[in-house]
């Protein structure tokens, strides 16, 4: 990649994927890499039905070009096993092992502010044998009882 490119449009992004994908896997990248502005918690993604490539933006903008690569590689590796139809999943070892092979990152690094949080939690007792319930989503406590003694639940 040309010194320290302070921002990448997606034609540069084409050309450095298909780069990667001869100097790495030894075979041609044949279709669209594009950047994905509204991918949030992951570095990219490689689409089946199209076989494009979607990138992250902010992981280049946060954390550099040798993390641009490194998710370029990753997304590659899903790209070349499911064209040559081997396993190209996160648990399949053909997907381990090629990760191996061209020292790409199994996971890529979390953006600041985009981990997900944990919103509100409902918290229930019940009335008869004091289990304690807590739920993301509230619950009809006129309708619902205690899944352990089917007593009356009340909110904490």
């Amino acid at each position: 990649m040309e010194k320290n490119i302070k921002q990448l449009d997606n034609e540069l992004l084409q050309q450095l994927v298909e780069r990667l994908s001869l100097d790495h896997f030894n075979r041609q990248f044949k279709h669209k890499a594009i950047f994905n502005n509204r991918l949030r918690t992951t570095g990219g993604r490689y689409l089946l039905h199209n076989h494009n490539i979607e990138i992250n933006p902010k992981q280049f903008t946060y954390f550099g070009e040798e993390a641009l690569i490194g998710i370029i590689k990753h997304e590659l590796c899903h790209y070349h096993l499911h064209i040559e139809g081997k396993g190209y999943k996160h648990q399949d070892q053909d997907f381990k092992a090629l990760l191996k092979q061209v020292d790409a990152p199994r996971f890529c690094d979390v953006i600041p502010g985009t981990t997900n949080t944990i919103k509100t939690l409902h918290r229930y007792v019940c009335k008869e044998c004091q289990q304690e319930y807590s739920r993301r989503r509230r619950i009809n406590v006129q309708k619902y009882g205690c899944g352990r003694c089917k007593g009356k639940l009340k909110k904490i």
